[in-house]
């Protein structure tokens, strides 16, 4: 028996028993009630590529659904802001092989990075001059940067990258894209 929030004996009309997958098409959502946004599936299949044809933009407060991994997965930014609320701030990452985000550190925010494709080394610390914590990291790990903590993430691939970022409140403007590391500067 499957578990269904607010399913048996509680029925509600918003929850049903529809396939994931559609033959190839994207996964099919239940229907959220108050207006909840999908993301476009066209945007997966056109690519997202850096110039504005085919990419996601920010939703902003908004309810919002998607599927992340492969969002993560196909997206070929370097940075680019996905949702953007009062608290909290969902960001997509893409580094090439070599890259990485550069030593930085948040005074007042929490960040919650999670590698979907693609391995690295994540390394922090108190200061600067001492990052101590040394992990390696690939698919479907989960980094955990407590507030004041410098932090770096690097890419010790061959292949892209692939990682989303979840800031504790926002740390980007609302809709910020950045094709290149570059453009981040």
């Amino acid at each position: 028996m499957y578990y269904l929030p607010y399913g048996y004996p509680y029925p509600n009309v918003h929850y049903v028993n529809a396939p994931m997958y559609d033959y190839g098409r994207m996964p099919n959502y239940w229907q959220y009630p108050n207006g909840a946004i999908q993301a476009n599936p066209l945007d997966y299949y056109h690519g997202m590529n850096g110039n504005g044809s085919g990419m996601l933009k920010d939703a902003g407060a908004n309810p919002f659904v998607i599927n992340i991994n492969e969002a993560t997965k196909q997206n070929n930014t370097y940075r680019t802001a996905l949702w953007t609320g009062n608290h909290l701030q969902l960001t997509l990452m893409s580094l090439n092989p070599g890259e990485d985000i550069g030593l930085e550190m948040h005074p007042n925010v929490d960040q919650f990075l999670r590698i979907e494709q693609g391995q690295g080394i994540t390394q922090m610390g108190k200061s600067k001059e001492s990052l101590n914590f040394k992990r390696n990291v690939s698919d479907d790990w989960a980094i955990f940067i407590p507030a004041g903590t410098w932090h770096n993430l690097t890419n010790t691939g061959n292949i892209p990258l692939k990682l989303y970022s979840i800031y504790a409140p926002p740390n980007h403007p609302f809709g910020t894209v950045h094709p290149t590391k570059a453009d981040a500067k």
